[in-house]
């Protein structure tokens, strides 16, 4: 399991380092715009899921800065890394 949570983060590095290098780089016609579009659903959805996890997990696990932040770049396969962490 942890070598699948290893390999999901490194996938969606890959995912931030193409939307970010189409920030400073864009890319031709509408990629550029789909790709803007895709970033800032990607920080919201993940931003939501780091909100709901410190409001509803925030007292009962002491987790770290990092692995709270984990979340907003990693989304779910942050939150499965901790619960591995914690529950184990």
């Amino acid at each position: 399991m942890k070598a699948l949570i290893l390999v999901a983060k490194a996938s969606i590095s890959f995912v931030w380092l193409v939307l970010f290098a189409n920030i400073f780089y864009p890319f031709p016609g509408n990629a550029a715009i789909t790709l803007y579009i895709l970033t800032g659903f990607l920080f919201m959805m993940h931003g939501i899921q780091m909100l709901i996890f410190i409001g509803a997990f925030g007292d009962k696990i002491a987790a770290t800065r990092w692995e709270k932040w984990s979340i907003l770049i990693f989304g779910i396969f942050a939150m499965l890394d901790i619960r591995r962490k914690y529950m184990s």
